[in-house]
């Protein structure tokens, strides 16, 4: 029975998820900070979202049971960072996922994901299509919340090899997250 959840990643400021779970879990956050031993033995079940450090092997073995992550990405396309920004440049499936985290960066099985197509194109930026990627993804949670807690879903290994890019993959020529999307591609040279 979950009863103690650790949440990773963004703060209750930019997700609905942390207030969502309080009112039936004892929820701590941790936001940033590492994972430890002591936590991971603690916890029920540890959800990531916008969480930007890797999960120790020595964590994942003392888990009670697998570690889900809330990916704004199509998976396998666009594993890493700036998923985001990497589905318009690379022209990949745009999405959002939930999977179970292994020793391989956003590679571990799939529980549910959905493809997201982005409305009036001409007029989003990679900032409002992040936001809209952001929404996708809690509703997508809080539609397979139950699922996820009482383990009733059937995860399945990727079966195609994807994308994946680092921090460091960021072209230096995007000064602005607010920029028109087919204004930045239009001048984009890879």
């Amino acid at each position: 029975m979950i009863k103690k959840i650790y949440f990773l990643g963004y703060s209750k400021k930019k997700t609905r998820i942390i207030n969502f779970l309080k009112k039936n879990f004892i929820v701590k956050t941790l936001h940033n900070k590492s994972l430890t031993p002591s936590s991971a033995k603690n916890a029920d079940l540890i959800i990531l979202f916008g969480y930007n450090k890797i999960i120790k092997k020595e964590i994942l073995k003392i888990t009670k049971r697998p570690i889900i992550n809330l990916h704004i990405s199509f998976l396998p396309y666009n594993r890493g960072a700036h998923p985001n920004f990497w589905s318009f440049v690379d022209n990949t499936p745009k999405g959002v996922s939930i999977h179970e985290i292994d020793q391989r960066i956003d590679k571990g099985r799939l529980l549910f994901r959905k493809k997201i197509k982005f409305k009036n194109i001409k007029k989003q930026s990679f900032k409002s299509t992040y936001n809209i990627l952001l929404k996708e993804i809690e509703k997508l949670f809080f539609l397979k919340i139950n699922h996820i807690l009482k383990g009733d879903y059937t995860s399945i290994q990727f079966s195609s090899k994807g994308s994946f890019h680092k921090k460091k993959d960021l072209p230096k020529t995007l000064k602005n997250w607010n920029i028109n999307i087919l204004k930045f591609l239009k001048n984009y040279k890879k």
